[in-house]
């Protein structure tokens, strides 16, 4: 019976985040500063929830960051993302293999 009470719960809250902005703001907001806050609110979230996931992902802190590192590289001279994750999955082995051999 209490999981019924907690997915209410939860479906409540998730409601209510959702509507209350909708009902409060009626107008277009005008101001740079909070239209600039809300465009870059899920990039935020989301690197906040991906980079403590990819240092714990392998086990090693070395071969995560070798991972990342190759990642942010590739995906700055602007490869596609399924060559960046190949690559940093790939590098990220590689990287493990190395180090199990010393």
């Amino acid at each position: 019976m209490s999981i019924v009470i907690y997915i209410a719960v939860m479906a409540g809250v998730t409601y209510l985040i959702r509507m209350i902005p909708l009902t409060l703001v009626r107008r277009q907001i005008k101001s740079r500063f909070i239209n600039s806050f809300l465009y870059y609110i899920p990039y935020t979230v989301l690197s906040a929830m991906t980079f403590p996931a990819i240092f714990n992902s392998t086990g090693d802190i070395i071969t995560s960051s070798v991972g990342t590192v190759t990642a942010l590289i590739l995906a700055y001279v602007g490869m596609p993302l399924i060559v960046v994750a190949l690559a940093a999955a790939g590098s990220a082995y590689l990287a493990g293999f190395i180090i199990t051999l010393f």
